[in-house]
């Protein structure tokens, strides 16, 4: 099979980590005998350096005529830093996600038994934790009207609903609880917000159409705390913008690391998909993040374009690097391998050239030294 992918790298450790997915791909193709193209193209900071725009035309033109988009990761200290600052990289991912309508953001949360510990929640409330945060990405307080007063004293950002947006991000949450446990939960603050108050509405309207899925009902900061006493209970997660951005890296640390978590954007067009961290400019550069995150994404990407057994075989291979401790400096401090050793490990694996016990002093291992 022949697939056309845009890659964009993007700021901080997005290059770092999307490399090492490129390696898994390419064992991919190598071992089911497909055929990956890749497009590089420009977003962020990096776009900005180098054309003054955060998301060039031609990055778009490339998104909108390719089979998917693998992303890195958006964002830089010097526009962080300042706020008066006019254009900022954070303006090309969501102008981006305007021009292929990817109106759903899919974040799977999962826990690994072998990072437990890494987690603040207690071990037996991890257990068979297994749920999904669908979240509104195009709507809502992000892309509402923003206003300042000629003072700098006042500022107010709209948060705006349509029906229509609400509905079709709730179709496809109500699809994939059909698939799973059946059960959905909205989470939403209507007990203040006119547009929580909709979103609610519009949920209990086509909720009979999926009569065999369970809704129920929970107020963003009672889910927030829900999230860490039992997290079990969820099984579909539904919500708005903001407050998916918000629970969906509350729910990192179930897992043990920020780093581990990915996401799919998906819509009417081209779907993306990219790890849920930020760009950690702090170790950018020091072969120190955590892959597994964009590796993980990129198994969602091949279960987008229908390579099942590929994308479970990516998973296998994760799943096999946490379980054996080949793990990063985020998991272990001072026991930790290399970004690109752990992408080496799992392009490996995937082409079947880890056979039985693997001897840790042959792998590249840095250790701390304490002075």
């Amino acid at each position: 099979m022949k697939k056309n992918i845009t890659v964009i790298l993007g700021d901080g450790i997005g290059p770092e980590v999307t490399r090492q997915s490129l390696k898994v791909l390419d064992a991919v193709a190598e071992q089911f005998n497909h055929e990956f193209n890749y497009t590089y193209c420009l977003m962020g900071a990096d776009a900005i350096d180098k054309t003054g725009n955060p998301l060039p035309d031609e990055t778009i033109e490339s998104c909108l005529h390719t089979d998917a988009v693998l992303f890195g990761a958006i964002g830089h200290p010097k526009y962080d830093n300042d706020p008066t600052a006019k254009v900022r990289p954070e303006q090309g991912l969501l102008k981006l996600r305007k021009s292929l309508q990817l109106y759903a953001n899919i974040r799977p949360i999962i826990t690994y038994p072998s990072l437990h510990h890494l987690s603040p929640v207690k071990s037996k409330n991890l257990e068979g934790v297994d749920f999904i945060i669908f979240r509104e990405l195009t709507g809502g307080i992000y892309f509402g009207r923003k206003e300042m007063n000629e003072e700098k004293t006042q500022a107010s950002d709209d948060c705006v609903y349509t029906k229509p947006e609400i509905e079709r991000i709730a179709h496809l949450a109500f699809r994939y609880a059909q698939q799973r446990r059946k059960k959905l939960t909205l989470v939403d603050k209507a007990n203040v917000l006119e547009t929580s108050r909709l979103w609610r509405k519009v949920v209990q309207e086509i909720a009979p159409q999926y009569d065999d899925v369970t809704v129920d009902y929970l107020f963003v900061d009672n889910a927030a705390m829900q999230i860490i006493l039992n997290p079990k209970q969820f099984d579909v997660v539904l919500t708005e913008n903001m407050f998916g951005d918000i629970i969906s890296d509350e729910a990192s640390v179930l897992s043990g690391s920020l780093g581990l978590l990915p996401s799919a954007s998906v819509g009417t067009g081209t779907a993306l998909f990219e790890p849920i961290h930020g760009s950690y400019p702090q170790a950018a550069g020091k072969d120190i993040a955590n892959p597994l995150g964009s590796i993980l994404s990129t198994a969602m990407m091949l279960d987008y374009l229908n390579m099942r057994e590929e994308a479970s075989l990516v998973r296998q291979a994760v799943d096999w690097t946490l379980q054996n401790g080949f793990v990063t400096k985020d998991i272990d401090s001072i026991n930790f391998y290399f970004t690109s050793t752990i992408g080496e490990l799992i392009a490996d694996f995937v082409n079947n050239k880890i056979t039985g016990e693997v001897n840790k002093k042959n792998i590249e291992l840095r250790k701390s030294t304490i002075i």
